[in-house]
C-alpha cells in the first residue's frame, strides 16, 4: 500500500509510526482497566471496542463517499477480515485481564515470526536458514516469557501466541485485499466484521456460562468514556500506521512496532503497578533482537532483488 516514492516522505512516516505505537496500547490499558476497576468483562469490551469503532467511523465515510462508501470491493474478504480481527482482539484483551501488560505484549510479538513463517510455508516466500534460526531463537524468547507466567496463570498465559496466530491471518488478508479499498472503509467494514463477529461471541459464551462473556453496561460515566475513548483510538489510530506505511518503506517502518513494549510497560506500571521482572526482560530482548534480525535480513533481500532487476533491465531494455 505504498504511494509512489515522489509522494513519499520517510521522516513524517517514521514519526506517524511512532505516535501510533506510542498510543495503540492504551487501548489494552483501557481494556485491562474495565475489567480490574469497572467489572466488565472482556468479550464485552471487545464488543464495545469495534460498536464504537464503527460509531466513530461511520459519520466521516459518509460524509466524504455518501451511500456508496459501503460498497467495498471485496466486502466478505473484509467482513472476515474484521472478525479475525475481533477473535484476535478478544483473546488480547482476555490475557490483559489477567496478566501484565508488557508481559502480554513480549508475547504477542511472536506475530512477526508467525508471519514470516506463514509467508515461506504457503506464499513460497524465500526465508534463509539464517532467519528460521532467528525465528527459533525468538520462539525461545517468548518462552523465556511466558514460563512464570505460565505458572501463575495456566494456559490463560498462552492467549497472546493464539492472538498472534490470529492475527498473522488478518495480516494475510490485508496482503490479498490489496488496494482495492480505501483504509477509511476497510476500517469500517473491519468495524461492521468485528462486531458481528462480538454480538455473536458474546451471545454464545454468555450461554455457557463463561464469565468473561458476561455482557453488562458501562458502570459509571468514566467507563463510558474510557469506552469511547477506546473506540475512537479503535478506528483513528489504525488509518495512521496505513498513511504511516504509504509515507514510508515497510522495512523502514517495521523496528517502531517494538514501542508498543515500551508504553505497555510504562502505562502497565503507572497504573497497575506492574514491571518486568529480570527473566522476562531477557526474553524480551530476546524476541525484539530476533525481530529486528529479521528486518534486517529481509531488507537486505529486497535490496539484492531490486539489484539484480535493475542488472537485468540494463542487459535487455526491452524487459
Amino acid at each position: 500500500m505504498s504511494e509512489s516514492p515522489s509522494a513519499q516522505n520517510p521522516l513524517q512516516g517514521m514519526a506517524i509510526m511512532a505516535g501510533a505505537m506510542a498510543i495503540l496500547p492504551t487501548m489494552d490499558a483501557i481494556a485491562k482497566y474495565m475489567a480490574t476497576f469497572e467489572g466488565m468483562s472482556p468479550g464485552q469490551v471487545t464488543f464495545y471496542r469495534f460498536f464504537f469503532q464503527l460509531i466513530c467511523t461511520l459519520p466521516i465515510l459518509f460524509a466524504m463517499f455518501g451511500m456508496r462508501a459501503l460498497s467495498a470491493k471485496r466486502p466478505w474478504m473484509n467482513l472476515l477480515r474484521g472478525a479475525l480481527h475481533g477473535a484476535a482482539s478478544l483473546l488480547f484483551f482476555v490475557a490483559v485481564k489477567y496478566m501484565p501488560l508488557a508481559d502480554v505484549f513480549a508475547i504477542y510479538f511472536v506475530e512477526p515470526f508467525m508471519l514470516t513463517a506463514l509467508s515461506a510455508l504457503f506464499l513460497g516466500d524465500k526465508v534463509g536458514w539464517r532467519r528460521w534460526m532467528a525465528i527459533v531463537v525468538g520462539f525461545g524468547g517468548a518462552m523465556i516469557v511466558i514460563q512464570p507466567s505460565y505458572e501463575i496463570f495456566g494456559l490463560k498465559a498462552l492467549l497472546p501466541v493464539f492472538c498472534a496466530f490470529l492475527f498473522s491471518l488478518y495480516l494475510f488478508l490485508n496482503r490479498a485485499i490489496g488496494e482495492a479499498d480505501s483504509p477509511l472503509t476497510m476500517q469500517t467494514m473491519s468495524g461492521i466484521g468485528g462486531t458481528i463477529f462480538m454480538a455473536t461471541a458474546l451471545f454464545v459464551g454468555n450461554s455457557i456460562g463463561n464469565a468473561d462473556f458476561t455482557p453488562s453496561l458501562p458502570a459509571s460515566w468514566l467507563g463510558l468514556v474510557l469506552l469511547l475513548i477506546l473506540g475512537t483510538i479503535s478506528g483513528y489510530a489504525h488509518m495512521l500506521v496505513v498513511k504511516a506505511f504509504r509515507l514510508a518503506p515497510l522495512s523502514l517502518l517495521a523496528p517502531f512496532q517494538y514501542f508498543e513494549i515500551i508504553s505497555a510497560t510504562v502505562l502497565g506500571y503507572a497504573i497497575f503497578g506492574d514491571f518486568p521482572n529480570v527473566s522476562k526482560w531477557i526474553g524480551i530482548a530476546i524476541i525484539v533482537a530476533s525481530g529486528l534480525f529479521i528486518i534486517w535480513r529481509e531488507r537486505l533481500q529486497a535490496r539484492s532483488l531490486k539489484s539484480a532487476r535493475n542488472a537485468t533491465s540494463k542487459v535487455n531494455p526491452a524487459s
